[in-house]
């Protein structure tokens, strides 16, 4: 008789039978969301919102993980908790991707066309970003889902733009010259990050070029082309001292 009541204990733990529900039945309720008391000091953390080029990995997972920790420890406590969730379009990155897939449909980007590349990127933003929104549920992220965010989203995107204007205008940062990474085919500057560096042995060159008048005396900066009698760099190889001829050309490493 009682073995009819009790149900069979499964030999082995089923997150599927389980966690689903569960994510369910606290986020349905508003577990996730900001209580919000005034005598207490709020807790916030903003997700690092992951580039949408595809599906999270094991990365996302571990920051997932430690976010996680520290809002269900300070709600535990009592504090109004907020972790805000988001997704950010990656630009270049998922652009890539986005090419990479045509291409092995024999398609290229300039095929298709602007309104209909854009119409395809979109597709790929709202359905990875499905996807990876799905992810962090399935992690079990207590984020309050309700405030999700995209880079590209208007109060987003209008804030960035705001921080950089009043950034410059208070003299914190500035536009200068700069040696960059730049991309022939997709025609932009990529950061370090998605470029493959590989040391060359080349040379550096000096250039010196007559002024009417007297010249000034060289710069010690590495830099060329700045002003009159500059010299540019050291030559690296070879016995040709700066006032060779040998270093009176152009060549790679001159600006």
């Amino acid at each position: 008789m009682l073995d009819r009541l009790v149900p069979e204990i499964a030999p082995a733990y089923d997150p599927a039978a389980v966690e689903s529900h569960w994510y369910q039945f606290w986020d349905e309720r508003g577990y996730f969301a900001p209580r919000i008391d005034p005598d207490r000091r709020p807790f916030t953390i903003i997700m690092p919102p992951p580039n949408v080029t595809g599906e999270l990995h094991l990365g996302h997972a571990l920051t997932a993980t430690i976010e996680d920790m520290l809002v269900r420890w300070h709600r535990m406590l009592g504090d109004p908790t907020l972790w805000l969730p988001g997704r950010d379009h990656a630009s270049i990155a998922a652009q890539v991707v986005l090419e990479q897939q045509l291409g092995r449909d024999g398609v290229t980007r300039h095929q298709l066309g602007r309104e209909k590349f854009l119409e395809r990127m979109w597709e790929w933003m709202d359905r990875y970003g499905r996807v990876i929104t799905q992810q962090h549920k399935r992690l079990g992220a207590s984020c309050d889902w309700t405030r999700e965010r995209f880079t590209m989203d208007e109060g987003p995107s209008r804030a960035v733009r705001s921080t950089f204007v009043n950034l410059y205008r208070q003299g914190l940062i500035y536009r200068g010259e700069r040696i960059i990474n730049w991309c022939p085919r997709c025609s932009t500057a990529l950061s370090d990050l998605e470029v493959e560096h590989e040391d060359v042995l080349g040379n550096l060159y000096y250039v010196r070029y007559p002024l009417a008048g007297p010249s000034p005396e060289p710069s010690p900066r590495g830099r060329g082309g700045t002003g009159g009698g500059e010299r540019a760099g050291l030559r690296d190889g070879g016995d040709h001292a700066p006032g060779d001829d040998a270093g009176g050309h152009w060549g790679r490493g001159a600006s």
